[in-house]
């Protein structure tokens, strides 16, 4: 019997009646641990259940992730209920839960927690044991597997940022059994060669299992006895590991690692900018203030100058020199007017004024003034006093 040609999706759709017209596929409660667990934006929730032999891929609508009393996580033992079904798109077939109930924690989170609350004693994720990230490296080491995707991630990143800053790659094994031993060997070899300003310890995404490597406690250990200072760029922004902890800085994914590190030449070149002007601009007022000091100090000095101050004082004594000539001819005049007027007035009243107007005045021979004729009689002299003389005569009875 020759078989018809089916198409892919026609095959898909076959496998996908004959899974829904299974009475226990179409109800089944399966119990595993969630790995890979996101929450979408539109309300979906998507995840696998796994256990140490198997996983499957499983969706929750959201519809019936609404009702749900917890959050899923990583790690987080549970049992859902639902209906397994073929994606026809991708030809897949997972669990589509219709119910979630929770039974606990995986084995792996269990030993991270404890891994945590370890460290945590001995002080390995103190903040004041982590170190300052240096803003202008010159050298960078860089640690994660040499085929990844991650050290493509950080060499395109930071040759657009900065070619000037040197990388060197020091490749280790990043997941699997004895990567974490990898990974501190690779450590050691940074600090062996020397010269280096700060280490990227990077890897892709993963599931919590994947990145379970760098939960290691030595290599937590390893990562605060570096002299040289640590940033982790591990998985995801979602994703948490030990080592994150325990280095100086914690970058969300390998990318964001380079950026962190790697200083931009162009924003460089942007502040370099701005603080040329900041410091043209304060020179010029620095030089502008110290011009106006200078000036202000310059016209104190011409005033406190001797040569200043006797110039001015000679000014000054010359102004009251002035103004005393001034005051002493106006006195001198209203003096002379004085004179005038009292010497007209005594003029007025002057016996010689009388005598000009033809009177006389005649002395006895004792010198007194004789005022009536019978005193006459008893003279033998007389001296007559006129405006212009006196002259003395004698009497002749």
């Amino acid at each position: 019997m020759k078989l018809r040609t089916m198409s892919v999706s026609d095959l898909n759709t076959y496998v996908k009646r004959n899974f829904d017209n299974d009475f226990i596929l179409g109800n089944v409660m399966v119990a595993g641990e969630i790995s890979n667990f996101k929450a979408h934006s539109s309300g979906h929730l998507y995840f696998s259940l796994k256990d140490e032999n198997s996983k499957i891929n499983c969706v929750m609508f959201r519809g019936e992730a609404q009702s749900l009393k917890f959050r899923p996580k990583d790690g987080m033992k549970a049992i859902c209920s639902g209906r397994v079904s073929v994606y026809v798109k991708e030809g897949s077939y997972q669990l589509y839960a219709a119910s979630m109930q929770e039974t606990g924690l995986g084995d792996l989170h269990l030993e991270f927690e404890r891994i945590k609350a370890l460290l945590a004693k001995e002080g390995i994720f103190d903040a004041s044991a982590k170190r300052d990230i240096p803003e202008y490296p010159d050298k960078v080491a860089v640690v994660t597997s040499r085929t990844g995707a991650a050290v493509q991630d950080i060499i395109n990143v930071a040759a657009k940022r900065n070619r000037k800053v040197s990388l060197t790659i020091f490749p280790a094994q990043v997941q699997g059994e004895g990567s974490a031993a990898s990974v501190i060997r690779a450590l050691e070899a940074v600090e062996k060669e020397g010269g280096y300003d700060v280490i990227i310890i990077a890897r892709g995404g993963g599931s919590f299992e994947d990145l379970f490597s760098f939960n290691d406690e030595n290599l937590a250990r390893a990562i605060r006895r570096s002299p040289v200072p640590v940033v982790t760029g591990i998985g995801h922004e979602v994703d948490y590991t030990i080592a994150d902890f325990a280095a100086d800085m914690r970058a969300a994914t390998p990318s964001q690692a380079a950026e962190i590190v790697v200083p931009s030449l162009k924003e460089m070149e942007r502040k370099h900018e701005v603080m040329r002007f900041r410091l043209k601009s304060s020179a010029y007022s620095l030089l502008e203030l110290s011009r106006e000091r200078l000036d202000a100090r310059i016209r104190a000095l011409s005033r406190n100058n001797p040569a200043t101050i006797v110039a001015n004082e000679l000014l000054r004594l010359s102004e009251k020199k002035e103004r005393m000539r001034h005051l002493i001819a106006a006195r001198l005049l209203n003096e002379r007017d004085s004179l005038v007027s009292k010497s007209d007035l005594l003029h007025a009243h002057s016996p010689l004024g009388v005598l000009g107007r033809g009177y006389a005045i005649v002395y006895g021979e004792n010198g007194r003034i004789l005022k009536a004729v019978e005193e006459l009689d008893l003279q033998n002299s007389i001296r007559v006093r006129l405006c212009n003389g006196e002259r003395t005569l004698e009497i002749e009875r």
